[in-house]
Order: C-alpha cells, then structure tokens, then sequence
C-alpha cells in the first residue's frame, strides 16, 4: 500500500514554498534568518552577519555547517567583519535576482547560471565548490524502468535548463545514443516533484537532493541512476560572491572560504560529523526540514553526496562550460578566468568546526 502523496511541507516544514515565492522575496527574504543568538548577544556596534543566499539542498549542506561553526567560533560577534550567516531562498531564480541586483553579495549558486552571468558583466565570481556528485534520476518503484533507454519518449522533468542536473540528464542520454528529441523534458521546481511522480504526472525526475530520497524514503520510488556512478567528479553549486565584496573585504571573502572548506573536510571525516550536521541543517534558521529525510540522503549510501575534495580544478569547470554551450544553456564558450577567482582556495587555512 502506497503512502500519501508528498507536499512540499514533508520536506520543507511549516514553509509554503508557494508563499516564499509570492511574498517573500519582495518583502526581502535575504534579510530573514541571520543567526539571531549573534544579533542577541553582539553589541551594538558590531556589523550584521554577511547574509548568504542559499537553498534547502543538501548540495548546500557545507554552508549552515560553515555558518554555524563560524558562529560557534564567535559567540559574541568579536569576529566583526568576519561575520556571515544563512539566507534560504526558494528557488535560484530568486537568488539570482538578489545577487544580481546587490542585495545579497554572496550565495551558492549553479555554476553554469554564474558563467552566463559573469559573460553578461555581472560582476561575479566563484571562490569555492560546494560538493561533490548529489544528483539522482527517480523513477516510480512500480515501474518498468530499469535502464536509462527504457524513458524514450517519456516525460521527464528537470529543475532548469542552467542545472547541472540537466547536463547529466543529457550525458545519459548520450551513453544510450539518444538526444533530447527521444524524451520530452519539462521544467519543474524539485519541491514539487516527488508529487507529480506519486501522481504519474512525470515518469521520471533529475535533481538534486533531498528530493530524491524524501520519494524514495516514502517507498513510491526507486534510484534509476546516480551521479555518484555515472559521474563522479559532478558539482553543481558553488560559492559566489560579487566582486565588489572581493575588493572592500577580502578577509571575510577568505574566512568564508576557509570554513567552506574545513566544513567539507569535517563531513566526509566521520558519520558522527554528518548525524551533526543533519541536526544543524534541520533547524528552522537553516533548511528547516525534515531531519529524517537529509539523514536518509547522508546513509544511502554514505556516498550519495561528498563534500571532503572541494578542489577548484580547471578542466572539469571547462568540461561542464561546454556542456552547458551544446546545451544552449550559455550561448558561447566562457574563460575560466572571466567567472572564477582561485586565491582564496589557494591561501585557504583550516578553520575549526566546532560543533
């Protein structure tokens, strides 16, 4: 017997993602959740956090914990303008309009969505990954599916045309000698796809998670493929941060780096750092989701998402670059160097996570 139908709020809860959408941002979401136990206990003259967009995607799950041991590192907000907090967004296209626009001046973005951006002259850059694999292909457990072929001609839904979940959906494709003219792809928000494939809306999903595993956990659906097996080196969101912020505050641009980077290092250390972080992420000032479902994405298995080798490496930004180019995602190659400033991994120190 089949379980109810997910709702966005099995994941997300108490949020109504469709209020987000609708009043949120307007009423200035970059503004909601920075770290009230600082703004309790600083004093006055200390600077608010740096807010950082993101959204409620393990994919992200290195930036709470970089946030919050940040924050355990300075209970009382002495890191002044080393300071920075979490911002949740619903959906990327809210954050590229705040990054965009200057309201936010540091976020997890998609990395192809920071090349186009960075080639139309807004001033971008990418100063850390963020993860390693994290995107799955579901499909209904009562399915015939068993190999990637077996969706031709099937609807097939991805979260955008500029996530890297799309470009994997892409090279399966391809290892099957199919294009996107064998499937029919539609555009949908991932909180919404669990439901639609509980209701045969879609044959298929591609994204990141937890969106896969809260399906999965609820026993309607099954892996077909994962990034972890077809491709390994996969990456999605990064760390963006406007090159203004590079030239006012290099420090805080590096401290965040730092604990980016410590924080992906303490995940992969041990499965005690991960029920740790799974905690941390859960909270309402984070990602304010079911702790259930991220322990589920962390355990199955182990390696469904890592985060310990968060090296910046040329190449595999220029391979996904051109996927995004045959996509028509970008409309032309761009240089690494136009969308990419690598000092900051380079003079990367480890910081402490202590949680």
């Amino acid at each position: 017997m089949e379980s109810d139908p997910p709702s966005a709020g099995g994941i997300d809860r108490g949020v109504d993602r469709r209020l987000l959408m609708r009043g949120a941002v307007a009423a200035g979401i970059a503004a909601a959740v920075a770290l009230p136990a600082r703004r309790l206990l600083a004093p006055a003259a200390v600077a608010e956090p740096l807010k950082v967009g993101g959204l409620a995607v393990t994919c992200n799950l290195t930036l709470p914990v970089a946030c919050a041991a940040n924050d355990a590192a300075n209970p009382f907000g002495d890191a002044g303008q080393l300071a920075f907090g979490y911002s949740r967004y619903s959906g990327f296209p809210e954050l590229k309009e705040s990054l965009m626009s200057g309201d936010i001046q540091a976020a997890y973005m998609l990395a192809p969505l920071v090349m186009d951006l960075a080639d139309k002259q807004v001033p971008v850059k990418i100063v850390s990954i963020g993860h390693r694999s994290g995107a799955v292909i579901m499909v209904r457990t009562d399915s015939d599916y068993r190999r990637f072929k077996d969706l031709a001609g099937k609807r097939i839904a991805i979260p955008s045309r500029f996530a890297v979940d799309y470009l994997f959906l892409r090279k399966l494709l391809a290892d099957e000698n199919m294009t996107t003219e064998d499937v029919e792809i539609v555009e949908m928000a991932p909180p919404d796809m669990p439901a639609a494939l509980y209701v045969k809306g879609i044959a298929a999903y591609c994204t990141g998670e937890p969106f896969g595993a809260a399906a999965q956990k609820a026993g309607y659906a099954r892996v077909l493929r994962m990034t972890r097996d077809a491709w390994p080196r996969y990456m999605c969101c990064v760390l963006t941060v406007r090159e203004e912020l590079i030239r006012t505050n290099r420090p805080l641009v590096q401290n965040m780096v730092d604990y980016v980077l410590a924080a992906g290092a303490w995940l992969d250390a041990r499965p005690e750092n991960r029920d740790r972080a799974v905690e941390i992420a859960a909270k309402r000032e984070y990602f304010n989701q079911d702790p259930e479902i991220l322990r589920f994405v962390m355990e199955n298995p182990s390696d469904r998402v890592t985060y310990g080798d968060l090296r910046m490496i040329p190449r595999e930004f220029d391979e996904m670059m051109e996927l995004a180019v045959a996509a028509g995602a970008l409309s032309r190659p761009v240089p690494y160097a136009k969308y990419v400033d690598e000092s900051f991994a380079h003079a990367a120190r480890p910081a402490s996570i202590a949680l």
